[in-house]
C-alpha cells in the first residue's frame, strides 16, 4: 500500500504505523457486517427447540434485522455528521456488542431485542463505509471496497460454518455459539478505539466542505444505484432462503442441496474482491453490470429447467459478489465526496434492504399461491432485466 492516506485540513500526514492501524480497523469492522447474522441460520432449529418457537416466529429473526437496515440507513450519514464519522462507527461496535451480549440470554424478547440492536449497529457501518473509502482512499476504492467485501463475507461464511460444531460442544449450546461473535466485536471495538482522536477534526471538516452535496434523493442516477443496490439484496436474500427448497424438487436431498449453497458462497467471495478493482480502472461500468445481469439471467433460467445445476449455483454466486461489489463501487464512483458518498449508501441501503426484506417472502407466498416454483422463478427472470437496466443507468455520471 504505497498511498498515503488523505489527509483532512489541519491534519498531519499519518504515519507508516497509524495507516496500517487504521487499516486494520477498518477490516475489523467490516469483519463484523454478516457474522453476528449468517451464525444464526445453521442452529435455528436449535432456537426453536430451546424458545419453542414456531416456524413463522423463527423466520422472522431474518427479517427484523434487515428492516433495522432499512429504517436506519437513511440517517447513518447525518449522525456521522452530528458526532463525527470515527465517533458514530466506534458507538455502532458498542451497540453491536451489547445486542450480541442480550441476545445471549435465553429469552425470546432478548433474543429479538438483540437481533434488533445488532440490525441497527450493522446498518449505520454498512453506509459509512463507503465514505470512509472515499474520503481516506481516494486512489484505492477498488482496492479497499474489495478487501472489506472479502473480510465481511469470509467471516460471514466461517461465522455459518462453524456456528453448529460449536453449539453442540459442551456447556456451549446455541447462545455461546451467538455470543463467541462478540469477541470479534470487541476487538474492532478496541483496534477502532485509536481512530477517536481523529474524531472532532473530522466533524470540523464536515462543516466546511467547500462541495456542496446535492440532495441524492432528488437525483434519477442515484435512483437507479438505489434500484441495482435493491435488486442484487432481493436475489441474494431469495436464493438464501429457498434455493435449497427448489433444489430439493430437483432431486436433491437436504444435504446436497445445501453443499451447492455452500458452493454459491463459495464462487461470490471472490468476485467482491475482484469486481471493485475492475470496476475502479473503468470510466464506464455498463460492461460489467450486463455480465452480472447475463449471470443472473443464465441461472435463473438453468434452475427453471433443472439443467446444469451446480453450474447454476456458481453463476449465481459470481453475479451476487459482482453485483454486491459493483453496488459498493457505485456509492463511490458516482458521487463527489464522502459526505455524498455516506448519503448515497445510506438511500439505497434503505430502499435495498426494504425489498429484500420482503423478497423472500412473496417469492414464497407466490409459490405457494401457484404451487409451483414457476411463477416466481420468473419474476427472477424479469428481476435480471430490470437489473440490466439500472445497472446501465448507473454505470456512468456523478450524482449532481
Amino acid at each position: 500500500m504505497n498511498q498515503p492516506l488523505t489527509t483532512r485540513r489541519g491534519e498531519r500526514t499519518p504515519s507508516p504505523q497509524q495507516l496500517w492501524l487504521f487499516v486494520l480497523g477498518f477490516i475489523l469492522v467490516g469483519a463484523n457486517l454478516r457474522a453476528p447474522l449468517s451464525s444464526v441460520g445453521p442452529i435455528l432449529a436449535s432456537i426453536q427447540e430451546s424458545l419453542g418457537l414456531s416456524n413463522t416466529v423463527a423466520g422472522s429473526l431474518t427479517t427484523v434485522p434487515l428492516l433495522a437496515f432499512a429504517l436506519l440507513s437513511p440517517f447513518a450519514s447525518r449522525i456521522a455528521e452530528k458526532l463525527g464519522t470515527e465517533k458514530t462507527v466506534w458507538i455502532s461496535l458498542f451497540v453491536l456488542i451489547c445486542g450480541i451480549g442480550i441476545r445471549f440470554l435465553p429469552n425470546v424478547s432478548f433474543l429479538f431485542a438483540g437481533t434488533a440492536f445488532i440490525g441497527l449497529a450493522i446498518a449505520v457501518c454498512n453506509v459509512l463505509l463507503p465514505g470512509i473509502i472515499k474520503q481516506h482512499f481516494p486512489l484505492r476504492i477498488g482496492l479497499m471496497t474489495g478487501v472489506y467485501g472479502v473480510f465481511m463475507n469470509v467471516f460471514a461464511a466461517l461465522a455459518s460454518g462453524l456456528s453448529d460444531p460449536l453449539s453442540s460442544m459442551q456447556g456451549i449450546g446455541w447462545q455461546g455459539a451467538l455470543g463467541l461473535w462478540g469477541l470479534l466485536s470487541l476487538i474492532a471495538l478496541l483496534v477502532w478505539s485509536f481512530q477517536l482522536r481523529n474524531n472532532r477534526l473530522a466533524i470540523q471538516a464536515a462543516g466546511t466542505a467547500s462541495t456542496e452535496s446535492a440532495n441524492v434523493w432528488k437525483s434519477p442516477l442515484a435512483w437507479m444505484v438505489t434500484l441495482f443496490m435493491g435488486i442484487q439484496s432481493l436475489f441474494y436474500y431469495t436464493l438464501m432462503t429457498w434455493l435449497p427448497q427448489i433444489l430439493h424438487t430437483h432431486g436433491y436431498t437436504s444435504a446436497s442441496a445445501g453443499w451447492l449453497l455452500a458452493l454459491m458462497q463459495g464462487a461470490l467471495i471472490p468476485m467482491t474482491f475482484i469486481i471493485p478493482i475492475v470496476a475502479g480502472r473503468m470510466k464506464s461500468q455498463r460492461l460489467l453490470a450486463a455480465a452480472i445481469s447475463l449471470l443472473f439471467f443464465a441461472g435463473t433460467l438453468g434452475l427453471l429447467q433443472g439443467v446444469l445445476l451446480p453450474l447454476c449455483a456458481v453463476m449465481f454466486g459470481m453475479a451476487s459478489g459482482g453485483a454486491f461489489g459493483l453496488a459498493m463501487m457505485f456509492f463511490s464512483l458516482r458521487t463527489q465526496n464522502g459526505k455524498q458518498a455516506s448519503q448515497l449508501s445510506g438511500m439505497a441501503q434503505s430502499v435495498g434492504y426494504l425489498l429484500a426484506a420482503f423478497g423472500p417472502t412473496v417469492f414464497g407466498w407466490l409459490h405457494d399461491l401457484t404451487h409451483s416454483w414457476t411463477a416466481p422463478l420468473f419474476v427472477l427472470l424479469g428481476l435480471s432485466v430490470t437489473i440490466l437496466i439500472a445497472g446501465l443507468f448507473a454505470g456512468r455520471g456523478l450524482v449532481k
